[in-house]
């Protein structure tokens, strides 16, 4: 009994020497396991991290692009209306001239547009009635003396200088047909006029010339104001 009892303890004790050795590998697989596995969730984490901060930087950039883009919108739109503002400023200075000078710069607008000398002037309801009048009587004077012959000076300060000085104009104003009139018309414009010959139309409304000296001036003027 003694020999068996003896042989059981040594299988006993094998077999434990066995599991002993099967429990420390299993637990080694189990902490490379484990090591492996923390190791690829780490990765995949800062994989995970890396692409979180290259979309955070993606957007990122897309957002200041964007933000760029509106802030030259807003500044292209803040210089066009001081543009604006600008060239209105000019319109309304043209059109509350002191009445004289109003006169005087349509008179010459007028000249330096007639071509026939028998042009109809159509003015704004307001300027035909304050110097429509003023303004083809100041044109058709400058007209008729660019086409008589001028008297010496002497002479037309006398009484009969200006006497002979009358005639002349009216004979010449009557052989050349020369003469623009006021038109009965009258167009919605801020001031300047529209002249009329024929189906021939010039447009010297003051918001027409303002509007293209802003086309030709712009850039000018824009880099006076933004400098």
């Amino acid at each position: 009994m003694e020999g068996i009892e003896k042989i059981t303890a040594k299988i006993a004790q094998d077999a434990q020497a066995e599991i002993d050795r099967l429990m420390a590998e299993t637990g080694e697989k189990i902490q490379a396991v484990q090591a492996n596995a923390q190791a690829q969730a780490q990765e995949e984490a800062n994989d995970i991290v890396e692409k979180g901060r290259l979309s955070a930087a993606e957007r990122l950039e897309r957002l200041s692009s964007a933000a760029q883009m509106e802030r030259r919108k807003l500044e292209l739109a803040a210089k066009q209306e001081v543009l604006g503002e600008a060239f209105n400023l000019a319109l309304e200075k043209l059109c509350t001239l002191p009445e004289q000078e109003y006169i005087a710069l349509l008179a010459k607008l007028a000249l330096e547009a007639s071509t026939s000398g028998r042009e109809q002037i159509i003015f704004s309801p307001k300027d035909r009635a304050r110097v429509g009048k003023q303004v083809v009587m100041a044109v058709n004077d400058a007209l008729l003396k660019e086409r008589s012959p001028s008297l010496p000076e002497e002479v037309a300060k006398s009484k009969v200088g200006a006497l002979v000085d009358k005639l002349v104009h009216s004979t010449t104003a009557v052989v050349t047909g020369t003469g623009l009139t006021l038109s009965e018309q009258t167009r919605d414009i801020r001031g300047g006029f529209i002249m009329v010959d024929g189906d021939v139309e010039i447009n010297c409304a003051f918001e027409t010339l303002v509007r293209l000296q802003r086309e030709k001036m712009e850039k000018q003027v824009a880099d006076t104001l933004f400098q």
